[in-house]
């Protein structure tokens, strides 16, 4: 059974999309970083595969019938650098609770004996 360059790939956003997901509904602030950037990741990977690859295609102007489109890579580099930023911010502010609330447990709080 051969599967698909397309199936893979989907499955792969999908996985990370889901691991993201599941990091950010935990407690605690170190795993809803990790949450924010793998979902950050899954939809820069997303962008980047609706782009489609093309070969021996002209990036903006040329000769050929065919033209790859720039814009994707354009917003999935953007997307990095935004990404880069917020997180180092989200980092700071979870420091900066961690240090005032005691606890880096996401509502400030840590949970008691039985319910964990």
């Amino acid at each position: 059974m051969m599967l698909s360059m397309e199936f893979l790939l989907a499955t792969g956003i999908g996985l990370v999309t889901a691991c993201g997901v599941y990091l950010l509904l935990r407690g605690r602030s170190f795993s809803v970083v990790l949450g924010l950037s793998l979902l950050g990741y899954a939809v820069n990977i997303f962008i980047f595969a609706m782009g489609r690859l093309w070969t021996s295609a002209a990036p903006i102007l040329g000769q050929g019938q065919t033209l790859a489109d720039p814009l994707p890579q354009a917003l999935v580099l953007t997307a990095i650098v935004i990404g880069f930023a917020t997180t180092g911010f989200v980092i700071e502010l979870a420091l900066r609770s961690r240090h005032d609330n005691g606890s880096d447990h996401v509502d400030g709080a840590e949970p008691r004996e039985g319910q964990r």
